[in-house]
Formats: structure tokens, C-alpha cells, sequence
């Protein structure tokens, strides 16, 4: 008995690393979505973001400046649909618990009603093909930004400061502060997959958007059933082995 016991305090570190590791890939599949969904947004849906609320804001503040009324009436509806996400995706989520496993439900839970939003936006987007008037171009984008304000308060329920798949400027922040204290690649890594997912994402979803808009809700769906399914099974995995 006494020889097994190490093999069982290796184990479980081993296997939490790996959960661990597996979240981490599913929240760079988020960003890429993440950045697939601002492109969209930018380019096809009336110049704001889905999720870079900031930028939005600093929107907001120029056509007030600058008396552009169109500009404002897009960037503030983008803002109140993603902080109305955010209030739904926090009410599934919850907040983080010490007890928590590494992938809780309440965030898998979270991510299906951003997936029945961008479903909606799917529905919206094939029927008015292929020039949707302003006003449902709005629509659109007040429909994305809240899916992504969902995504950005189910992230939030692991409680890991600075992890996030929407607002990454601390995260881009971190990343070259990191680099300035030579900080090791293996703490750099994680940061810099999230950035490059997001940019890789913003590329994708500019293309798809300009030459297959079609396919614009696609791109945007297919990541999330995929985090979706892959951390279904890893919350059982958790729910397992906490009991």
C-alpha cells in the first residue's frame, strides 16, 4: 500500500495538468471565434466590434465629436447588447468557487445560450442575404456582441486573473512585460496562442466575410459547438472525479 500511494500523488497532477491544458486550447478556439466575429462586425455589419468594447466606447466618444449620428447609434447599441450578454452569461455562470473543477457546467451552460444566439444570427443573417438593409445589420451586430458578452462572463466563472477571450489588451500587456522581465517561454506561451488566435481569427473572418459572406455565421458557429462538445465531456470528467 505503501508503495502506490506515490503513484496516486503523481497521478492526479498529471491529469489535472492535462485538463488544464485542454481548457487552455478551448479558450484559444473562443478567441478565434473571438476575432472571426469582430472582423464580421467591423467589416459587414456597420464599423463597431462584437466584443472590443473599449474600442466601441472610444466610437462612441468620436461621433459625439464628430456629430457622425450613424456611428453612435451603432457603437452604443453594440455596448448595450454586450453588457446585456454579459448580466445573462454571469446569471448561468456564477461566480468561481475554491471547490470548482477545472471546466464547471455552469460555463458549458453559458456557452449553449451563445450558441442558440448565434443560431438566431444565423437565421437572421441567411434570410436577408445578400444585402441586409441598416436596420438589419444592427440587428446583427447587437446579436453577436451579446453572444460575445455571454462568452466574456462564462470565461470569468474559472477565476484565473487575466484569462479571458475577448478583452486581451492586458493580456497583450502582460505578454510584453513578460518579455521585457525574460520570462520563460513556458509562461509566455499560453498568452501569446491567445493573441495569435485572435489576430488569426480577425484575418479569417475578414476573408470569409469580403469573398463568402455566406458563410460569415458559419465560421462563427462551428468553433463554438466544438468547445461546446469537447468541455461537455470534460466537465463529466471533473464532476467524476471529484466524487
Amino acid at each position: 500500500m505503501l508503495r502506490t500511494l506515490p503513484n496516486v500523488v503523481r497521478f492526479r497532477p498529471t491529469a489535472e495538468g492535462n485538463l488544464l491544458r485542454r481548457r487552455h486550447a478551448l479558450v484559444v478556439v473562443l478567441t478565434f471565434l473571438t476575432g472571426s466575429a469582430d472582423a464580421v462586425g467591423f467589416l459587414a455589419l456597420g464599423g463597431a466590434f462584437s466584443s472590443v468594447m473599449t474600442g466601441n466606447m472610444v466610437l462612441l466618444g468620436l461621433s459625439a465629436g464628430s456629430g457622425h449620428a450613424d456611428l453612435a447609434l451603432t457603437s452604443g447599441c453594440a455596448i448595450l447588447s454586450f453588457i446585456t450578454g454579459v448580466l445573462a452569461g454571469a446569471r448561468l455562470a456564477r461566480r468561481a468557487r475554491p471547490d470548482d473543477p477545472v471546466w464547471p457546467r455552469q460555463v458549458t451552460r453559458a456557452l449553449a445560450l451563445e450558441l442558440l444566439v448565434f443560431v438566431v444570427f444565423l437565421v437572421v443573417w441567411t434570410v436577408n442575404l445578400p444585402h441586409p438593409s441598416a436596420h438589419v445589420a444592427l440587428a446583427l451586430l447587437m446579436l453577436s456582441a451579446a453572444a460575445l458578452g455571454i462568452q466574456s462572463s462564462a470565461i470569468q466563472r474559472f477565476g484565473v486573473p487575466g484569462l479571458s477571450s475577448t478583452y486581451l489588451t492586458g493580456t497583450l500587456t502582460s505578454l510584453i512585460a513578460g518579455v521585457a522581465a525574460r520570462s520563460s517561454w513556458r509562461d509566455l506561451r499560453p498568452k501569446a496562442h491567445v493573441l495569435l488566435a485572435l489576430m488569426t481569427g480577425a484575418a479569417v473572418g475578414a476573408l470569409v466575410a469580403i469573398h463568402l459572406p455566406a458563410w460569415s455565421p458559419v465560421l462563427l458557429l462551428v468553433p463554438l459547438v466544438l468547445v461546446i462538445a469537447v468541455s461537455s465531456r470534460m466537465a463529466e470528467r471533473g464532476s467524476d472525479g471529484a466524487s
